[in-house]
């Protein structure tokens, strides 16, 4: 199959109308006509069948047309791509924020404040791998390339109304296994680990709440609506009355934040630069709380 003959066929899937197709295309409703039959002859098999005055899909034409389309868009999207790694040469920082979101943003609104000229790109991309800095989280974290790496554990609290727990300071999970549990939506890999917390402790949460900003969840959890669990340091202290921070007795419950950096780029030293002062941001940030 040559390109254009995949163009002019999905097009035609999508329409399912020769001359609307041809119109769409910029060519002439024979020339569509004669592609589409050539590309039938190629395979061997009839792609389209006549309905009225319009066309639709064989099964045959269903199959190539679920198989084309991705790999139409895969292409499609690969000029964008292009110009994004040429922007990573210039005094752009493209970073892709998996975790720790909140604490990235107040590093970069600080680093900002002597280096005005840098800018920041943030994206929030697990199948990405075109970024200057990645920040990330693993339940069991095991990397290698430290040169280009930065780890550390992080403790994960339980997030509970005070007026429940005054008493407490520390909990075992499988105590709160009938609790209603405020959730991080967006945080695929963070909601993963809390999960592998709960299913190590012999239940499975019951999610009642889920929002894609951490102040809802603290304030869903402060008006006595539920709990949820709270990164040590990348959240910072309660600050809130109504909300209790306890320690989480059984099982231990941590997660490791990577910070990473890829060599993309002529002259390195901005990113390089950038990522020194956000591992001791991190650090100085987990000091606080250590």
């Amino acid at each position: 199959m040559e390109f254009m003959q995949i163009r002019y066929f999905l097009e035609t899937a999508k329409t399912k109308h020769m001359t609307n197709s041809a119109k769409n295309l910029h060519i002439t409703q024979p020339a569509l006509t004669q592609a589409i039959r050539r590309l039938e002859r190629d395979l061997g098999v009839p792609l389209f069948a006549a309905k009225g005055r319009n066309i639709v899909l064989t099964e045959y034409g269903k199959y190539l047309q679920k198989k084309l389309e991705p790999l139409l868009e895969q292409l499609d999207a690969i000029p964008e791509q292009l110009k994004m790694m040429v922007a990573l040469e210039g005094e752009t920082i493209h970073m892709n924020v998996l975790a720790a979101s909140s604490l990235v943003m107040e590093a970069i609104i600080e680093y900002k404040k002597e280096h005005e000229d840098i800018n920041f790109q943030l994206q929030q991309n697990s199948e990405s791998d075109l970024y200057d800095i990645a920040v990330t989280t693993k339940l069991f974290y095991q990397g290698t390339d430290q040169e280009n790496r930065f780890s550390c554990a992080e403790e994960i609290y339980l997030a509970v109304p005070a007026a429940r727990y005054r008493d407490r300071t520390s909990i075992s999970l499988g105590e709160v296994a009938d609790e209603g549990f405020i959730s991080l939506l967006g945080s695929r890999e963070f909601r993963y680990i809390c999960d592998k917390f709960c299913q190590h402790a012999g239940f499975t949460p019951k999610i009642i709440f889920e929002s894609d900003n951490p102040s809802a969840v603290k304030n869903m959890i402060a008006a006595n609506m539920g709990i949820g669990f709270w990164p040590e340091f990348t959240w910072g202290s309660a600050r809130n009355e109504h909300v209790r921070l306890l320690k989480i007795d059984d099982p231990v419950c941590q997660r490791d934040i990577i910070i990473n950096y890829n060599r993309n780029k002529t002259d390195s030293r901005n990113v390089l630069e950038f990522y020194e002062f956000l591992t001791e941001f991190f650090k100085e940030r987990k000091m606080q709380f250590g």
